[in-house]
């Protein structure tokens, strides 16, 4: 049986001197961007996330023969071996790892089939302990799920923007706002759905925070480039029991129903 290394491995000790690492992940996440720096890409980060949910970045800079096609593996369990590990920047990251991980030429990725587990790795937080989170958690984009009400399209303005707002079963509620092409995605995709109430679970979405001069600074969720994600009524067990606290608990959802999962 084949040995893996797990994400949570990857220490000060062992940076930067082994490259030797094998690791066994789901890529959670796949999004492209383009180095301002450099003037270079399109560039891929891979969010991956091994069997314990520890979740780490990959970032690939070159158009390397070994990672064509994998851009399009969004959720499909891979091998991976001789990469690189570097220490995160400052800042906005996707996940909260001191470390990340660099492939290059030398990195060698496999597809798992059949997959290691259907683990979707969605750490769902709930819309009233949003306000609560430290500074520091929310440097990090966050998974959430609600459902959605007030829809406004601005779609005239220099970006697109759709906003709209979530609300869990105990009433609490939070303003979301997605941009550009994820702006026309979500509209389409809302319009799509039944009459009944909709639920959207959201997938790495940014904190923001607004000053207020009148009270406590008002906080909302926004799409972070290519980072983001969103699906409504996502066949998950999460999303399942939400929908079914909200049919024991919500009058609206009782005299109106929710949709079904897809």
């Amino acid at each position: 049986m084949a040995f893996y290394n797990k994400l949570s491995e990857v220490s000060a000790v062992s940076y930067p001197r082994l490259v030797a690492w094998r690791f066994r992940v789901k890529l959670h996440r796949i999004f492209s961007f383009h180095s301002y720096v450099t003037n270079s890409g399109s560039y891929y980060t891979y969010v991956l996330a091994d069997e314990d949910g520890y979740k780490m970045e990959m970032t690939v800079y070159g158009d390397y023969e070994n990672f064509k096609g994998f851009e399009e593996e969004e959720e499909k369990w891979v091998e991976i071996f001789r990469v690189k590990v570097d220490r995160s920047g400052p800042g906005f990251q996707a996940v909260n790892s001191p470390f990340k991980l660099i492939g290059t030429r030398d990195t060698q990725v496999r597809l798992i089939n059949p997959p290691v587990n259907d683990r979707v790795f969605i750490d769902f937080k709930n819309i009233h302990a949003i306000p609560h989170m430290s500074s520091k958690e929310r440097n990090h984009p966050i998974d959430t799920m609600g459902v959605v009400f007030n829809t406004e399209a601005r779609f005239d303005l220099a970006t697109p923007m759709m906003v709209f707002y979530i609300r869990d079963n105990i009433h609490s509620q939070i303003k979301c706002v997605a941009t550009g092409e994820q702006a026309y995605a979500f509209w389409d995709g809302l319009e799509k759905m039944g009459r009944g109430q909709v639920i959207v679970a959201l997938k790495m979405w940014r904190i923001r925070k607004h000053w207020n001069c009148s009270g406590p600074d008002d906080l909302s969720l926004e799409t972070e480039g290519e980072i983001s994600d969103f699906r409504f009524n996502p066949r998950l067990s999460e999303v399942e029991h939400f929908r079914q606290s909200l049919l024991n608990s919500d009058p609206y959802v009782k005299k109106y129903g929710v949709e079904s999962l897809v």
